[in-house]
């Protein structure tokens, strides 16, 4: 059984397509955080597509990473 990497070790992070929020640090070592559709995860790198924009995110900047709940719709 292969060993769990570091980001599996230290966040769970849903199936693409779920909504999340990700915590990571920007190069000046504050943080921020990504909110939107995961559209994919791998050992390396996390893509979140959110307001921004698609974003791309080493991680090795991951500090946490978890599912939220479907947006509330707007009212009228």
């Amino acid at each position: 059984m292969p060993e769990p990497s570091e980001m599996q070790r230290r966040v769970r992070l849903p199936a693409p397509g779920a909504r999340v929020v990700v915590r990571y640090l920007i190069p000046s070592g504050q943080a921020t955080d990504a909110l939107g559709e995961l559209l994919s995860a791998d050992a390396q790198t996390v893509v979140v597509d959110g307001v921004r924009g698609i974003e791309r995110i080493a991680v090795s900047t991951i500090v946490a990473a978890k599912e939220v709940p479907p947006r509330v719709p707007r009212r009228a």
